[in-house]
């Protein structure tokens, strides 16, 4: 199998000294920082839920971001692809051009969606949405259409702040972020504004563009002091070397973004939508906020498994089943009816409420595989074998999109469980797909087992 190059840092050795110290430095940064992107995602929805229509605008906002989520996708894998081949400043100016025309492109879709009748014929045909929600969806979307640039641009600069293991920066800046968020969010509640899902795109749009002006601002700061015009031996030189390393990993994203549309299709056709796709939107936010935290174990891997992939594999031990924990509290405990009406403001003992703890209580699933899956595919990446994961993606749709067909046939009155345990199983045969496939190769070459993966 063909891989593309990816640079390791110079004077590794495989069992070199590294302490737990030095990876949880390395790595509470960033999973504070993706902890606190889910908290927005919480704000958002808790600003909405205090409508007078809760389900309704949930439930616009929702479908809107769904599609946002398919285009944003190439923008969001510059991050990754960043933080794995740039070194110095020729791989940078390659890696930026390649950004520059998945912006553009990316914007491009969303401004024929967001203003031609492309928008309204993919809401109503390919999300299921009502037709007297469709203008509703449309000017969602249009806010949430200029997110993806800030976005594109901030996961840009990202990865020059992790490769240079300044991940400090990305919990400031989701800090700083989120009070914005906060902000806008208090001036719509205090003030009796929140009567459309635009409320929430606006929210995110203002935190985006604020996260973005300080990975910008800290990214080109490290650009100009401590990045080489040229590092000796660096083998990423030109756009085809980054587009080789990153055109598997769009095929496989967007086909992991094909999941969460076809969720909301699904439950469109249960017997209650809003209340199906409300509540597994709330659910999803919750199971998410318990993972995110645990999300960047790919990071470690990438930039430490060479060091010592003995203490890496240790350190996802100690971590990893921790998200799933954090879920079964919330589900079967009182403190999930507690944060859901306390801080995500769905009134106790409603419908919502019910469906939203029985669709989380599935979620267990997906937050048991999820971070080994994310640190199984940094081992795919450090690899360059990122083709597998167009496979195990595929994979992971054709089984959720399979158990969706299956569920609303046999148990429509799941509502937002459906989507949940079609999500978890999905993501189950996905990390199937991967364990195969690097046990395969391990053992093809002849991998010892203390090289633990």
């Amino acid at each position: 199998m063909q891989t593309s190059p990816v640079p390791q840092r110079s004077g590794a050795a495989p069992f070199q000294a590294l302490s737990f110290r030095q990876l949880l430095l390395f790595f509470l940064p960033l999973g504070a920082s993706a902890s606190l992107v889910m908290i927005s995602h919480v704000i958002i929805n808790g600003t909405l839920a205090r409508s007078a229509h809760p389900e309704l605008l949930i439930a616009s906002y929702t479908i809107a971001l769904s599609l946002m989520d398919v285009i944003e996708r190439p923008a969001i894998l510059l991050r990754q692809t960043c933080s794995a081949l740039v070194r110095d400043k020729v791989s940078f100016r390659a890696m930026s051009a390649i950004a520059a025309y998945l912006l553009v492109c990316c914007l491009i879709v969303g401004s024929l969606i967001s203003y031609t009748p492309m928008g309204p014929w993919v809401f109503i045909r390919l999300f299921g949405a009502e037709p007297s929600q469709v203008p509703e969806i449309v000017n969602v979307f249009q806010w949430l259409n200029l997110v993806i640039l800030f976005s594109g641009v901030r996961c840009l600069f990202h990865g020059i702040i992790i490769v240079n293991l300044r991940t400090k920066w990305l919990t400031i800046g989701m800090g700083i972020r989120l009070i914005g968020m906060f902000l806008v969010a208090a001036y719509f509640v205090s003030t009796d504004k929140v009567t459309s899902g635009s409320v929430g795109a606006l929210i995110f749009l203002t935190g985006m563009a604020i996260e973005c002006i300080i990975s910008v601002i800290e990214g080109r700061s490290l650009l100009r002091r401590d990045i080489p015009e040229k590092l000796e031996g660096h083998p990423v030189t030109n756009k085809a070397h980054i587009f080789r390393f990153y055109r598997p990993l769009m095929v496989s994203s967007f086909l992991a973004v094909m999941i969460d549309p076809a969720i909301n299709a699904a439950l469109g056709t249960t017997g209650n939508m809003e209340l199906a796709i409300a509540s597994f939107a709330i659910a999803l936010n919750l199971a998410h906020l318990m993972q995110s935290f645990f999300s960047y174990l790919h990071q470690i891997v990438l930039n430490f498994y060479h060091v010592n992939a003995r203490k890496v594999f240790r350190f996802a031990v100690t971590v990893a089943f921790l998200p799933a924990v954090l879920v079964s509290i919330l589900g079967y405990s009182p403190a999930g009816p507690w944060f859901l009406e306390h801080v995500m403001g769905v009134q106790a003992g409603s419908p919502l409420m019910k469906e939203t703890l029985q669709a989380l209580r599935w979620f267990m699933i997906m937050n048991l595989v999820f971070p080994w899956l994310d640190y199984l595919n940094g081992l795919l990446m450090l690899r360059g074998q990122t083709k597998v994961m167009v496979w195990s993606q595929a994979c992971n749709v054709a089984v959720a999109i399979l158990m969706l067909v299956v569920l609303v046939r046999i148990v429509p009155y799941w509502s937002g469980s459906i989507g949940a345990l079609a999500q978890s199983l999905g993501l189950a045969a996905e990390i199937g797909v991967v364990l195969y496939v690097l046990r395969a190769s391990r053992t093809a070459s002849g991998k010892t087992a203390n090289q633990a993966f």
